[in-house]
């Protein structure tokens, strides 16, 4: 994927169905709420919907997320492995951090940043049988790991999927910025 092209590709990696539904509420149904209104603004308030006036562009609610679901640590992983493959990295995981009986969410994401390095983590958790110590001790985190604690709003998951997109993308051009570098040397 190109280091200028945004990536809106999120994995959600959880046992739970009902999260993933959840997700698939606050992620995807903000962009389709986000054209409605458009289209209601454009009908009160002139201008076609949809076109180059709308405010589609500068409205934050306009992203678009592509959200892939697994249900354990090891799917998770071997989509991530298939998506870099295809040279479509995903750019965030939401991650739980309990998904018996499968791995945890600390070897999931270790798993994971073995494959992509690159990937933006958010650990979903309500409880966690390992101190954030701990959990923080064995990751290599750097600045790649955000915690999210269950029950959330809304707001919080839309916000945090922004911004680790925005880092993931800012981390990527800054990458390929650094290479052209380093081949002009």
């Amino acid at each position: 994927m190109d280091a200028e092209q945004p990536n809106r590709r999120i994995l959600l990696i959880d046992d739970m169905p009902s999260i993933h539904e959840d997700f698939r509420k606050l992620l995807a149904h903000a962009s389709a709420v986000a054209s409605d209104l458009d289209d209601d603004e454009a009908l009160l308030f002139g201008g076609a919907p949809d076109s180059p006036s709308a405010s589609t562009a500068a409205s934050p609610l306009h992203l678009t997320f592509e959200l892939d679901s697994a249900y354990q640590g090891m799917e998770g992983l071997a989509r991530v492995r298939q998506a870099r493959e295809e040279g479509r990295p995903y750019a965030l995981a939401f991650v739980d951090m309990r998904m018996p009986p499968g791995w945890d969410g600390v070897e999931t994401i270790e798993h994971l940043w073995q494959v992509d390095p690159s990937l933006q983590v958010v650990i979903c958790t309500a409880y966690s049988e390992r101190s954030w110590e701990s959990v923080l001790e064995r990751l290599d985190t750097r600045d790649r790991l955000l915690v999210l604690k269950k029950p959330f709003d809304a707001i919080e998951v839309q916000q945090l999927a922004r911004a680790m997109l925005a880092k993931w993308r800012l981390s990527r051009t800054s990458e390929h910025h650094t290479q052209e570098l380093e081949a002009r040397v």
